[in-house]
């Protein structure tokens, strides 16, 4: 090793292995799905391993080693050799710093498949095409939906071929739902959740009469099995008479043996609701065009006027403005009062206000051809002397507007913002989450601490007012403007501060919702059972499973959270030489983790949904989209890269 890295490196020649750099909060995550899930040999390459999660890494049991370089060289690159590894993934630093990473790879290694994660998604696809087997992704576009979705009170979707999924809980759910996919949802003990546990169709009775009661008989109504009849002995002809001696087989003393059990198994009629299972309910549904948040166009344009007024003026210039027009509209009345000519009133009304209006003579009073009484002439001065008023507050506002560079200033929330929704933090993903926010129609208000944060600049060119400073976090909010605001959304790095945020906020407003980024799950699960109209959402608990499932060839087409657990929604592609060729619906779901929701076979481009044909098996050119675990995307990958 030399003096520009250190470490452990691989203590004996290693390869088909997988290599994970960085050392940050996704990286750790990455490992654990590699590890635990895919259960592939990883090697970490950290550019610290006192810092970040690294020595979190260094714990994992399963990594084949963690080495220790300050930079991303092509030294570091053959320490963790990069020439026999079969994936790679680039987890942090800059955009430039991955591109430069991956395309060394590749040169070393024309064959390894190369995830890396870009914060310029446009950037990433045009890498993506120069590289031969290579994904871009981005985790904080991965996880914005969730926490844009959470703060908003709605489950957040992902779209399939037109159709939208989305996770509804309990009440929310339909009878026209694709599958149950949690029970045994309970605030205070997130542990207890069940991911896709086992589903029972339409023909789930059946089947257990089945297994109850095998061929022994017919089933009578009311769950109770009939007795099989003795055969009659030869020569007897009381054919349908019971033998002298024997009791009829099936009479009230029967009933009353019959287990309790066995009779609440059979009861439900063929068409009857499946019994639902103890705790909270969660179930895939689809609509067929995404929900937008009702905000009506009269609510939006008024707070764009009043913000509008806010930047362009300062609490004097507006305070003048007001009084100012006040005057104006009141001498306008009293002409309308006295002339009883609308459209008169507002030419000479327009033309006092320019200064241009012509006023009576003299001679024209005492003839008695003026224009008006006293109360007009007094007016029409009123209105002549606010235009003269709006003259230089239009050019105070032209020159601190333009003059004083104040375009280039982030611009606090007017005294008009109403129901909008607070992101503090404006690193990757609270830029992701504003802006998702913004193009939703729902206002927002961020708060940053940092004047240089890169997220700044990316909201001020979409109008987003910001709150700057390194205040108390009290102060803060209120500059914006908590007491009126929806939710409250914390997204900075650390899970201290994102629960500092959450708590002042409940503070200052305490039924406003707030949405927690955190990374320990203990940590979550107390926020849970503390809090009321509160959510949880961790970045890298979104993210890993995609970039995990991309360094192992499949397309997670989005995450969807039933609170701190994921599903994926992925759609794999049949190739040959593929283990899925062969395999049908039941080999994929039976051993659990796994629902498949739709398939598209490769002689047609239509996409089925709730194919129901358990028995068809795939074919190379066919997809298949499914609803899937971690550990159940994890098996379906491994399959997937089997040789037949």
């Amino acid at each position: 090793m030399t003096s520009e890295g250190w470490g452990t490196p691989p203590v004996e020649p290693i390869s088909q292995h997988y290599i994970v750099c960085g050392g940050n909060a996704l990286a750790h995550r990455l490992v654990l799905e590699l590890v635990e899930h895919y259960e592939v040999p990883v090697v970490v390459l950290v550019t610290d391993r006192t810092r970040d999660h690294a020595p979190q890494i260094e714990q994992i049991t399963g990594v084949a080693a963690v080495v220790e370089y300050p930079n991303l060289t092509e030294e570091a690159l053959r320490a963790v050799s990069i020439d026999t590894a079969r994936g790679l993934a680039l987890v942090e630093g800059s955009d430039q710093d991955n591109i430069h990473a991956a395309l060394s790879a590749q040169g070393h290694n024309p064959d390894i498949r190369i995830v890396f994660r870009m914060f310029n998604q446009r950037l990433g696809e045009n890498i993506e095409r120069l590289l031969r087997n290579g994904a871009a992704l981005s985790g904080s576009a991965t996880a914005a939906p969730a926490f844009a979705a959470a703060a908003l009170g709605r489950p957040n979707s992902v779209e399939i071929d037109g159709r939208y999924l989305h996770i509804a809980f309990d009440d929310a759910i339909t009878s026209d739902r694709i599958c149950v996919v949690a029970d045994h949802i309970d605030r205070q003990d997130l542990s207890k959740i069940r991911l896709l546990p086992e589903q029972e169709g339409d023909s789930a009775q059946f089947v257990r009469l089945a297994r109850e009661f095998g061929d022994d008989g017919p089933v009578r109504q009311g769950g109770l099995r009939r007795a099989p009849e003795p055969e009659p002995e030869a020569g007897s002809d009381a054919v349908g008479e019971p033998e002298r001696g024997h009791e009829p087989a099936v009479g009230p003393e029967v009933e009353s043996e019959v287990e309790p059990e066995v009779e609440r198994a059979v009861e439900p009629h063929p068409g009857a609701e499946p019994e639902v299972p103890p705790g909270g309910i969660a179930a895939l549904q689809a609509l067929r065009m995404e929900p937008r948040e009702p905000i009506s166009w009269a609510r939006r344009l008024r707070w764009r006027v009043l913000d509008t007024m806010r930047f362009l003026t300062n609490a004097r210039l507006r305070v003048v403005l007001l009084i100012a027009l006040a005057a104006v509209l009141m001498a306008f009345a009293v002409l309308w009062y006295l002339n009883r000519d609308f459209g008169w009133t507002v030419y000479i009304s327009l033309l006092d206000l320019a200064g241009a209006a012509q006023p009576d003579q003299q001679a024209d009073i005492a003839a008695g051809t003026g224009t008006g009484g006293l109360w007009q002439r007094v007016a029409q001065v009123v209105i002549t002397i606010c235009g003269i008023t709006f003259a230089p507050v239009a050019t105070a506002i032209a020159v601190e507007v333009l003059g004083s560079g104040r375009r280039g200033l982030p611009r606090n929330p007017s005294a008009g913002t109403r129901d909008h929704v607070i992101v503090v933090g404006l690193g990757n993903v609270g830029t992701r989450v504003a802006t998702q926010l913004h193009e939703m129609g729902v206002p927002v208000v961020c708060m940053e601490r940092d004047p240089q944060a890169r997220g700044i600049s990316a909201v001020r060119a979409l109008g987003i007012p910001v709150v700057l400073g390194d205040g108390p976090f009290e102060e803060q909010l209120r500059r914006a403007r908590l007491k009126h605001s929806r939710a409250v959304i914390a997204l900075s790095g650390d899970d201290a501060t994102n629960l500092e945020a959450a708590l002042e906020a409940r503070h200052g407003k305490p039924d406003v919702r707030v949405v927690v980024r955190l990374f320990d799950d203990d940590f979550a699960g107390h926020f849970y059972r503390t809090l009321d109209n509160a959510a949880s959402r961790s970045v890298s608990y979104l993210a890993a499973p995609a970039f995990a499932a991309a360094l192992m060839g499949s397309e997670v087409r989005g995450t969807l959270s039933v609170f701190r657990h994921v599903l994926l929604i992925a759609e794999l592609t049949v190739e040959d030489g593929s283990g899925l060729i062969g395999l049908n619906r039941h080999d994929l779901e039976d051993p659990g983790g796994v629902r498949v929701i739709a398939a598209r076979f490769a002689r047609s481009n239509q996409l089925h949904w709730g194919f129901a044909d358990r028995t068809r098996r795939l074919a190379p050119g066919d997809r298949i989209v499914v609803a899937a675990t971690r550990s159940g995307l994890a098996r379906l990958n491994t399959v997937l890269v089997e040789e037949v």
